[in-house]
């Protein structure tokens, strides 16, 4: 078992309630969960089943109607809206089905985009964006925008886009569902290497089965509540960590 002070983020009694029309419908009840620090966790579970809604409750994007949120030492929804998005800009890192890149940036300024509201000067910036970059293997791909790169490389960019900010919790809601297999096993081994080479509590929401090779635990989801957790036997124990993805 991995020791408690290993726990990046622990939820106790999330509630979460959305109104259609004069009813509520249920979206969360009362889950309990938590996310270690090198660990892949997947949240797996249906269209519908909560699993999105659990996601934005932990990182701070949507607020529980009951329950509490324990990320990084802090009771994330206990502080003040300004505080809550530092504390996301400070640890947090996501990744979206979308990509979510700016259409007129190249892949560099993607990344360094969001590393000036850190507080890095412009070369220190420009050189951690960099080094993102050629981690996921575009480091010939620097000046390229969204609209000369392959749908895998606009996911790698906006991965590195998220690591470089070097997250202690990393986000991934669907980060596979529009890639093909091979991209989407490249996309999945970049996420397992920001948990195990840089030690962040990585949560995947998923429904791609595929993906479940290469968790170190599984949280599988319905209808609001967990209906499974156990912990596997990831693909990086059994066969060599990949190495550098080329573009």
């Amino acid at each position: 078992m991995t020791p408690a002070s290993r726990v990046a983020i622990e939820a106790k009694g999330l509630t979460k309630r959305f109104k259609t029309g004069r009813t509520f419908i249920e979206v969360l009840k009362q889950v309990d969960f938590d996310a270690r620090h090198g660990d892949v966790t997947m949240v797996m579970g249906p269209s519908g089943s909560g699993k999105s809604t659990l996601v934005a409750t932990l990182s701070g994007l949507l607020r529980p109607d009951d329950g509490q949120v324990t990320a990084m030492g802090q009771d994330l929804w206990s502080l003040r809206p300004g505080r809550i998005d530092r504390f996301r800009l400070d640890h947090c890192g996501f990744i979206f089905q979308g990509f979510n890149l700016f259409s007129a940036l190249t892949a560099l300024q993607q990344v360094t985009t969001v590393l000036k509201y850190t507080g890095l000067s412009p070369a220190e910036a420009k050189e951690r964006a960099t080094i993102a970059l050629s981690e996921v293997g575009l480091a010939n791909r620097l000046h390229q925008r969204p609209t000369e790169l392959s749908g895998g490389e606009k996911q790698r960019v906006a991965i590195a886009r998220a690591l470089a900010k070097q997250p202690r919790l990393l986000f991934a809601d669907e980060p596979t569902s529009a890639l093909d297999g091979e991209n989407g096993q490249v996309v999945i081994q970049l996420l397992q290497r920001a948990a195990k080479q840089h030690d962040a509590a990585v949560i995947c929401v998923t429904h791609d089965p595929r993906l479940e090779a290469y968790a170190d635990r599984i949280i599988h989801i319905e209808d609001g509540r967990i209906l499974d957790d156990r912990r596997t036997t990831p693909a990086h124990e059994s066969a060599r960590q990949p190495e550098l993805i080329e573009a």
